[in-house]
C-alpha cells in the first residue's frame, strides 16, 4: 500500500491557489479539466517532492473545484494536512503577510496551525529541532480553532 494523496474540495479555485500555491509554496504538478462533468483537479505537491510527484510517487493535495456553485462548511469535518517546513516562523510570517490568521501561533518554534479558505485546518511542523523561541510568536495567542 502506499499513500496517494489527500483531496480537498475548493469553492474558489483561485482563491485556494493563491492559499496553497502562492502563500504556502505549494507547486502545481498536474491538472485535469472536465467540462463534461463539470469539475477541475489541480494537484500540488511540496517543493521538495515535486521530482517525485513528476514521477506519481509522491504525497499529493488534491484540489476539487466543482463548478456548479456547493457549499463545503467546516471542512467537511476534514482532520487537517500537515507540512514539515524547513522554517516555521518564515511560513507563517508569509502568510501572516497575505491576510491569513495564525490560529495557533509556532510559539514553541515546532508547531503551527492555520485554516485554508475553505476551513481545512493545516499544521504546520519544523523540521528537525524547534526554532529557539521569538517575538511575535512567543507571546502571541491562540485565535479561533484549528
Amino acid at each position: 500500500m502506499r499513500y496517494l494523496h489527500t483531496m480537498v474540495r475548493v469553492a474558489d479555485l483561485d482563491a485556494a491557489l493563491a492559499f496553497y500555491r502562492d502563500g504556502l509554496g505549494l507547486v502545481e504538478v498536474r491538472r485535469t479539466e472536465n467540462p463534461a462533468g463539470r469539475y477541475t483537479l489541480v494537484y500540488l505537491a511540496a517543493p521538495d517532492d515535486v521530482e517525485r510527484a513528476q514521477r506519481d510517487q509522491a504525497p499529493l493535495l488534491e484540489l476539487t473545484w466543482n463548478h456548479d456553485p456547493e457549499a463545503y462548511t467546516g471542512g467537511r469535518n476534514f482532520g487537517h494536512l500537515a507540512y514539515r517546513v524547513d522554517d516555521i516562523y518564515a511560513v507563517c510570517q508569509r502568510l501572516m503577510d497575505r491576510g491569513v490568521t495564525i490560529n495557533r501561533p509556532p510559539r514553541d518554534g515546532y508547531m503551527a496551525f492555520v485554516r485554508s479558505p475553505e476551513g481545512i485546518s493545516i499544521e504546520f511542523l519544523q523540521a528537525g529541532d524547534p526554532q529557539p523561541p521569538r517575538e511575535p510568536w512567543a507571546s502571541m495567542p491562540n485565535t479561533g480553532v484549528w
